[in-house]
């Protein structure tokens, strides 16, 4: 009797425990305009890989199949959308392609083959949190990590003279600004010259575009580039955000090297984000796009929120670039006197054909 009491108690402990991550698991795996309060609760879903491990801890001692095989196969479905195995293999295992240089596997000759000139660049986007984010530090990370463009969300008046006064406009002289008080503000920096070309129609934020021509070994490498700040999925928002995010789809799959960086508000567990990814046809022309953050298997490494509400971390600030473009040195770089981490990676644009 007393077996059988500890065995259901077991039995409703780990139910407990698997209920929310069931409810939220629906909420990720199946598409729908979601009200703004389950929108902002599939952000987390990371983190619902706890409560999924102690069901299954805690239905173990039961040895009851109906109740061990569920809550397996709820941890293993937050282990999947944690770590998709072609992320996975692409990050840890060599590519048949890379392993045989020279060859053509198409015709089984080898051939000599050189590779692609392509233009380095490293990239760094920072939501300063209405304009208070420590100045100097921003130069300091810029200096120390060669950036050679700068994305800022939020930039007030008071910061860009802040960041000019440490030194930003010697290390990257050409820049695209609107800043302003409060959230709506934003600028692009370059080490290179940068033309604009337009900006996210119906965005709450400005979200300019710009065109940067980068040097592949004396050929040309133009790089679009999008700064991103969508608004926030709040009560009565979630509408704006959507459309904001699929106008940011739309601009990912225009032919040609493009990088879009900064605040999307969104995570990889929202169907809206990857929907960018993977373009408005499935894969889009030439593959589907790249988060650089998910490529380094970083998605437990949280950029929001770094200081207000103690709230479990996310990745809401993205690097994301068209399938062609390459990356490497993804990093994760808090600031002071903001919410959100700085996220920095190293860009290879290929050269125009």
């Amino acid at each position: 009797m007393k077996r059988r009491s500890a065995s259901r108690r077991w039995h409703v402990s780990s139910v407990l425990c698997a209920a929310p991550v069931a409810v939220v698991s629906i909420f990720r795996a199946v598409p729908g305009p979601w009200p703004a309060p389950v929108v902002q609760l599939v952000a987390f879903t990371p983190w619902f890989a706890l409560p999924a491990g102690a069901a299954l801890l805690l239905a173990l001692p039961g040895r009851r199949p109906w109740a061990v095989l569920p809550a397996g196969a709820l941890l293993a479905l937050q282990l999947l959308w944690l770590f998709p195995p072609d992320r996975v293999a692409d990050r840890l295992l060599p590519r048949q392609a890379d392993s045989l240089p020279g060859e053509q596997r198409s015709t089984g000759q080898a051939q000599s083959t050189a590779p692609a000139p392509a233009a380095e660049l490293t990239v760094m986007s920072l939501n300063a949190w209405k304009g208070q984010a420590d100045a100097a530090e921003v130069v300091r990370l810029v200096r120390d990590n060669g950036v050679g463009l700068l994305a800022v969300q939020e930039l007030s008046p008071d910061l860009e003279k802040r960041l000019d006064a440490e030194g930003l406009d010697a290390l990257l002289p050409h820049r695209i600004s609107r800043s302003r008080d409060g959230a709506g503000g934003g600028a692009v920096y370059s080490s290179r010259p940068i033309i604009p070309v337009d900006s996210v129609d119906g965005s709450a934020f400005h979200m300019p575009t710009v065109q940067l021509e980068l040097d592949a070994g004396g050929r040309p490498a133009p790089l679009t580039v999008t700064n991103v700040h969508t608004k926030a999925p709040v009560w009565g928002r979630a509408g704006q955000w959507r459309s904001e995010l699929a106008a940011l789809g739309r601009l990912a799959a225009r032919p040609g090297s493009m990088l879009l960086l900064g605040d999307f508000n969104a995570t990889l567990d929202h169907a809206e984000f990857r929907q960018i990814l993977q373009g408005p046809d499935g894969t889009g022309p030439g593959g589907a796009r790249v988060d650089a953050g998910a490529a380094a298997l970083a998605r437990l490494v949280p950029t929001w929120p770094m200081a207000g509400p103690p709230l479990p971390g996310v990745v809401i600030d993205h690097i994301v670039t068209s399938p062609q473009v390459g990356s490497s040195g993804y990093a994760v770089l808090p600031v002071a006197g903001t919410d959100h981490a700085a996220v920095l990676a190293t860009l290879s644009v290929p050269a125009a054909d």
